[in-house]
């Protein structure tokens, strides 16, 4: 009798033990962010929580001032171990280490001054009678983000080394405590916004401290990052495909993480809570569409460099599969949506169909998107997708306020996403088919 799983390879069986190992976690984080998400609302209110849910994706933009250095260090760390040079991988994380702190000291204390000198309730059009101490809740967000945005360099390198499964145990690890903290508030009747923000962001800074040790000193300690090991001549290669990967995430989150302060600029802060809740009930199928997809862009780098394109087209064969049975489920998603809210967050807010139906349109544009562009970014092909997430700014920019002015709720700024996401829908697929039939000439190259 044939052993199992005799004739897979093991870059292959690597990504599915993966695959299964982040299923796993993706849904104990699902069912915790199901009970989070209203609880949350219950113990914050409607508008408080809106405020928080932009605090939080003003946060987010953050992560891309690392100008790309952790997806470059994801790529260069594959190769590298591709090629057992692990001298060369050990420099590549200690000058990533090094150069991220140097980017966020600067950033961090920027930031802080422009709280202190900006009327930071005039910006997010924020009541201070509704939220008295919000540049406090700002100066403890941003201290705590930043510190933890270093540290996630440890997740980079797991990802590196085609373990992305261990990368979201360290994200998973602080959902438990979090849930557990806000529960203690809610029962206690502690409705503080202040106290929500240093449990949520000062949890994941905890996580990543523990981890340190462990992953530099037991499992990976010839990639122990150290000053001496600091490289400048690898400055340059980083920061080449690193900068390329910073246009597209800095350029993709402007219209992203936009929507929440344009809502609440636009709206209301108490618009914000729906509008996340249909985003975060659709991002049950964008979280589950991740864990799945998310190994394939290192093992692409690994078989890329090794100059295996048959690994690669047999693999977006069965992402194109794939991408049909997520497309059921989202329309499924849809029509169960009405009673879904009904049990997930009762009469605490009300959520229009218009958003759900907009918000389902999004999620598809968005992960079809990011189907071909894992692989593409296994590849290192990334110039096209800069152009086009360019143009997708450009056609947000325009159809935001067009549309809001016509559609008198945030639904408006979820298909404007959507529409911002179409150059990407249709590039990336046409690209990723062309380089493996050896046809791509020019731009469908880069």
């Amino acid at each position: 009798m044939m052993p199992p799983f005799k004739n897979i390879d093991y870059r292959t069986m690597l990504a599915y033990k993966n695959i299964a190992a982040s299923l796993l976690l993706r849904v104990f984080t699902g069912i915790i962010t199901l009970i989070l998400v209203p609880l949350t609302l219950k113990c914050l209110g409607e508008y408080s929580n809106g405020v928080w849910l932009t605090i939080s994706s003003m946060l987010l933009w953050i992560e891309n001032f690392d100008v790309g250095l952790g997806n470059g260090l994801r790529n260069k760390l594959c190769a590298y171990v591709a090629g057992d040079n692990w001298s060369d991988a050990q420099k590549a994380v200690s000058t990533t280490l090094i150069l991220l702190i140097l980017i966020m000291i600067p950033i961090m204390i920027v930031l802080a001054l422009s709280i202190y000198f900006c009327d930071v309730y005039s910006f997010l059009n924020i009541s201070p009678e509704k939220i008295s101490d919000l540049k406090n809740i700002l100066y403890i967000g941003v201290v705590l983000f930043c510190s933890t945005f270093v540290l996630k360099l440890i997740g980079n390198v797991y990802m590196g080394m085609q373990l992305p499964a261990v990368s979201n145990f360290l994200i998973t690890a602080g959902h438990p405590i979090i849930l557990a903290g806000t529960y203690y508030m809610y029962v206690n009747g502690i409705h503080s916004l202040f106290y929500i923000t240093f449990l949520n962001l000062g949890t994941p800074l905890m996580i990543y401290l523990f981890a340190y040790p462990y992953t530099f000193f037991v499992r990976y300690p010839q990639l122990r990052p150290s000053l001496k090991f600091f490289d400048r001549s690898m400055i340059r290669e980083l920061f080449s495909l690193g900068f390329l990967f910073f246009i597209n995430q800095i350029t993709g989150s402007i219209v992203l993480l936009s929507s929440n302060i344009l809502i609440s600029k636009w709206f209301s802060p108490a618009w914000v809570t729906p509008y996340q809740i249909a985003f975060r009930y659709f991002s049950i199928i964008t979280l589950f569409f991740l864990l799945v997809s998310s190994p394939l862009w290192n093992a692409t780098t690994d078989a890329y460099e090794r100059g295996e394109m048959g690994w690669i087209k047999s693999t977006i064969r069965k992402v194109d599969k794939m991408l049909y049975l997520f497309f059921f489920a989202i329309i499924l998603m849809v029509a169960v949506s009405g009673y879904a809210y009904d049990i997930w967050i009762g009469d605490a807010t009300v959520i229009p169909l218009s958003i759900t139906i907009s918000m389902a349109i999004y999620d598809i544009f968005l992960i079809t998107s990011l189907a071909y562009c894992y692989i593409l970014n296994g590849m290192g092909k990334l110039r096209l997708q800069l152009y086009c997430t360019i143009t997708g700014i450009i056609l947000y920019a325009i159809a935001a306020p067009l549309l809001t002015y016509f559609i008198n709720n945030p639904s408006a700024i979820a298909i404007s996403i959507s529409i911002a996401l179409l150059p990407n829908v249709v590039c990336n697929s046409i690209q990723v088919r062309k380089i493996v039939n050896g046809t791509a000439k020019g731009i469908w190259l880069k």
